[in-house]
């Protein structure tokens, strides 16, 4: 009896391999602009909406606990932050226990656009120190800004309370 000989390789030849590692590579370059334009979009989105999130927050707060709150914006360190206040008395004002600074990178170009770089709720929720002229907070990616993409998040606070954001070029 004889026995027949079979020719069955398991594996994949060197040539196949480099062949696939050369179109992933090829894929992972071609997309790799868009997914920093989205990371860079993402970024910005996220601490734009972080900021509406915590004057939100400030607003509710004045509310419950019948004190008038604020969001307090700070530049004095080189770098944006912000937090909610509470005033304790009259003119006194003291950060509120179990809130966290947030800050804005400096990658970011930040307008402040509001009176004393504050906004003030009332128990009511209404804004005290409110100015037509002065009643936004805007975030912009110099990045997105380049390619012509749409780059800055405009955050605008109006006399009644309420909160707008909106995306703009």
């Amino acid at each position: 009896m004889k026995r027949k000989k079979h020719s069955f390789s398991g594996g994949y030849t060197f040539i196949e391999i480099i062949l696939v590692v050369a179109i992933l590579g090829i894929l992972l370059l071609v997309s790799y602009p868009s997914i920093q334009n989205t990371l860079e979009t993402r970024n910005l989105e996220n601490k734009a909406r972080e900021v509406l999130t915590t004057l939100q927050q400030a607003k509710f707060q004045a509310v419950k606990f019948k004190l008038n709150h604020r969001l307090r914006l700070d530049n004095s360190q080189g770098y944006w932050m912000y937090y909610i206040e509470r005033e304790v008395r009259s003119g006194t004002w003291a950060e509120v226990q179990g809130s966290v600074r947030k800050t804005i990178p400096n990658k970011l170009v930040v307008t402040v656009n509001v009176p004393d770089q504050t906004v003030v709720f009332n128990p009511l929720g209404i804004v005290l120190n409110y100015n037509p002229a002065q009643h936004n907070i805007a975030l912009q990616s110099p990045v997105l800004n380049a390619k012509g993409q749409p780059s800055t998040r405009n955050i605008i606070i109006y006399a009644g309370g309420s909160i707008q954001y909106v995306k703009s070029t």
